[in-house]
């Protein structure tokens, strides 16, 4: 019951692409479905992906072995979450994690995330986790040593990096939030919905690696071996990483994919502001044929909140159906997440 409620109250969030629905899925999209169902929810940030279904099965991999397993508490992940998708001026996401984060019982931080309000966080260890977020959000700023061990480190790192890519797939395909009230009754919602659905989702269990046949062997590129000291959580972002590379090769020319990993690689985290100035100026020396799509990859990369309908539809008139779309965004996405763990993982490895 509340399941069905939740999924049909999300969905309508949906813009730009037409999840599966299970009786058309195929066999891999209805195995994850089913998994989905089981561990968490067949939720919109992961449904979107189904007409890639390989894309949707590493998205779940990452977001899987990273928050829902492993031992890192649940708490402090889900307070990465919330923050890092402030970060990335993702309302949506901030709502349902500050919505998770009261599920756990931290009703001062969900708030205090949710309002900014960051200095009054009561709780000394989330205190510190969003901290260590908020002051890593650029390669430049000054970075706070991260909280955490070693150990620890692939479930948290792989929590931020997978909301770097989440918070820019949901920035393109979703709505502002999950569900639609007026802004003032947001604090409220999110109580009733952690202390209801929230509650019930977390005592939903999953065992680590579960998601692990769903994505491919490979070996770990070297700008993420944050993870190696997790074998699961390695395979799952070396599976993710794989699928995503392969899938951005399907669809955007050599010369779209290189333009925008030298400027995702020149970036350091620093918001692209409003203007779109920048795009243009980097598309000048660009062929006709291919700017829609290195428009696209770019702002989905750099400034996720300004792809708007334009975009898309230019984008669409090269590339028409739903399969390239996430695919290009995808692979734009990653690029960009795969960049600021690096500058994430620099702060417990110095």
């Amino acid at each position: 019951m509340i399941d069905g409620t939740i999924r049909d109250q999300m969905a309508r969030t949906v813009q730009y692409v037409k999840p599966t629905r299970f009786n058309d899925a195929t066999a891999l999209t209805r195995e994850l479905y089913r998994q989905m169902q089981a561990n968490f929810l067949p939720v919109p940030p992961l449904t979107l992906h189904s007409p890639v279904p390989e894309v949707m099965a590493g998205v779940w991999s990452i977001l899987q072995e990273t928050m829902q397993a492993g031992q890192v508490d649940r708490a402090l992940k889900e307070a990465v979450a919330a923050a890092t998708s402030k970060v990335n001026e993702c309302p949506y996401c901030v709502d349902v994690h500050t919505s998770m984060l009261h599920a756990t019982a931290d009703h001062n931080a969900a708030d205090a995330i949710l309002r900014g309000d960051y200095d009054n966080i009561s709780d000394p260890q989330i205190d510190a986790i969003v901290q260590w977020v908020l002051a890593n959000k650029t390669a430049t700023t000054n970075q706070v040593h991260a909280p955490f061990s070693p150990d620890d480190a692939p479930e948290i790192v792989g929590t931020a990096v997978a909301f770097h890519y989440i918070n820019r797939m949901v920035n393109v395909f979703l709505g502002e939030t999950f569900v639609p009230v007026p802004s003032m009754f947001k604090r409220l919602t999110g109580r009733v919905f952690g202390a209801t659905a929230g509650k019930v989702l977390l005592r939903r269990s999953s065992q680590p690696g579960d998601t692990l046949k769903y994505v491919p062997a490979a070996s770990l590129p070297d700008d993420l071996a944050w993870a190696a000291a997790n074998p699961i959580v390695a395979a799952a972002f070396a599976g993710f990483a794989k699928v995503v590379e392969e899938a951005g090769k399907s669809v955007l020319p050599e010369p779209v994919r290189d333009l925008v990993y030298d400027h995702v690689q020149a970036w350091n985290g620093e918001p692209m502001g409003l203007s779109r100035r920048w795009v243009e100026e980097a598309l000048a020396e660009m062929q006709e044929a291919h700017r829609a799509a290195a428009r696209l990859a770019l702002l989905t990369a750099l400034a996720s909140y300004q792809v708007d309908s334009s975009v898309i539809e230019d984008f669409r008139s090269y590339y028409p159906n739903d399969t390239q779309l996430i695919s290009a965004t995808a692979w734009a996405s990653f690029t960009a997440a795969r960049r600021a763990g690096t500058w994430l993982a620099a702060s417990y490895s110095q």
